[in-house]
């Protein structure tokens, strides 16, 4: 309690110099805390799985310039090319990738007509080789059958009768009991019925911001297009290996039109992510340099603080205080300070996350990491004053005595 006292009078004779530090230790508190928070949040969003089997898929697009050119003929004749090359396991043509940025949404109501409340999701048009083929996991209902499968012309505003939704989307349009989705008919275009006849564990949105990115549908179509992808997924580990080979096998087998952008799921992925991976390297830098500097600040101030204080750390040496008293002293010292701008700091990070959470629909951050945030301040602090406070336990009394 003594050493305490004399911490305190010692600090109030150097308040302002005790007050920046403590301030810029509650800075650095509450932009850690909350960096490292939105660093977790897209952490979390880019490890959300795809649904698809990202290791062993791929696909490349397909442009037809040619003229009068029979699109359903030479699209069937693709698919059982590309299906038959060994190592393939199945193949089909898609209208859009996952994640890839680029697709269709439209949205299912429970009732017919305008006004309805409606839920978006985005679709995927796709044969019944879809789910084989993307590596999808059919948790209820059954697959599309042949019979099912229908051609869409250019312009067509019809759909099918059924379709197949991901788990997240039948939970979103029946809550607390998304398997009675099973055989249920819900609406497309406001009043075109469709049956759900299928849900699939999971299967992302080609967008990764979208707040619906786990609501996908599959929908029985085969698309008379001049521009289309081919989806494919080999065997395990044969992917790189089949790539150039089923390029080159398309390209030679029809020259009026272009196969290009072949592509993996796994490229698609990075680059779709690549915003959220620069973003978290540059708060992982902002959180690492404020600790720096918030540790030299904390070391220039007890350096400051000893030399300045030289004849009183000598008068205490020469009435007996030894040199683990000392470093306790401005080790001591420091937890104070270091308490007081943690206090702030703690105050900070709530704040600002409430107004994050207010304006950017984040989640509150979580008493863990403020307690991170807490503890890695503190052990900052004290190895910050080590190498001063060990300093200062070195000045003997005898020079103490000379500056007299």
């Amino acid at each position: 309690m003594l050493e305490t006292g004399l911490i305190l009078r010692a600090l109030a004779r150097n308040k302002i110099g005790a007050l920046l530090i403590a301030l810029q230790i509650a800075l650095t508190m509450t932009i850690m805390v909350n960096a490292i928070f939105m660093i977790q949040d897209r952490q979390q969003q880019m490890q959300r799985e795809s649904g698809l089997d990202e290791a062993n898929t791929f696909y490349l697009t397909n442009t037809i310039f040619g003229q009068n050119y029979n699109i359903q003929a030479h699209l069937q004749t693709d698919l059982h090319m590309i299906r038959n090359t060994p190592g393939v396991v199945d193949a089909i043509q898609i209208n859009a990738v996952p994640l890839s940025g680029s697709g269709w949404s439209m949205a299912l109501q429970h009732e017919s007509g305008e006004d309805k409340d409606a839920v978006g999701s985005a679709i995927y048009m796709v044969d019944d080789h879809a789910i084989n083929s993307m590596g999808l996991e059919l948790i209820a209902g059954a697959n599309f059958k042949q019979a099912d499968i229908e051609l869409r012309k250019d312009g067509q505003s019809t759909w099918p009768a059924k379709t197949i939704i991901t788990k997240a989307f039948a939970e979103n349009l029946y809550p607390g009991d998304w398997q009675s989705a099973i055989g249920k008919t819900v609406y497309i275009s406001q009043t075109q019925p469709m049956q759900i006849i299928g849900v699939v564990k999971a299967l992302q949105a080609p967008w990764n911001g979208w707040n619906g990115v786990e609501r996908s549908m599959l929908v029985p179509f085969q698309r008379e297009a001049k521009g289309s992808y081919y989806f494919i997924r080999t065997e395990a580990g044969r992917r790189d290996e089949l790539m150039p080979i089923i390029e080159k096998a398309l390209a030679q087998s029809d020259k009026e039109r272009i196969i290009r952008r072949v592509t993996t799921v796994e490229e698609t992925r990075e680059r779709s992510y690549l915003q959220q991976n620069a973003t978290n390297k540059i708060l992982t830098t902002v959180v690492i340099t404020l600790t720096l500097i918030t540790g030299f600040g904390i070391v220039g101030l007890a350096i400051f603080g000893i030399n300045s204080r030289t004849k009183q750390i000598g008068t205490r040496r020469a009435l007996g205080a030894t040199k683990g008293q000392i470093m306790r002293y401005f080790m001591m010292e420091n937890f104070i300070i270091s308490t007081f701008g943690i206090v702030i700091g703690c105050v900070g990070a709530v704040a600002l996350n409430m107004w994050l959470v207010n304006n950017f629909n984040l989640s509150p951050i979580s008493v863990e990491l403020v307690a991170f945030g807490v503890v890695t301040l503190f052990i900052v602090g004290q190895l910050a004053v080590l190498y001063p406070a060990r300093k200062a336990s070195m000045i003997a009394p005898a020079i103490a005595t000379r500056t007299v």
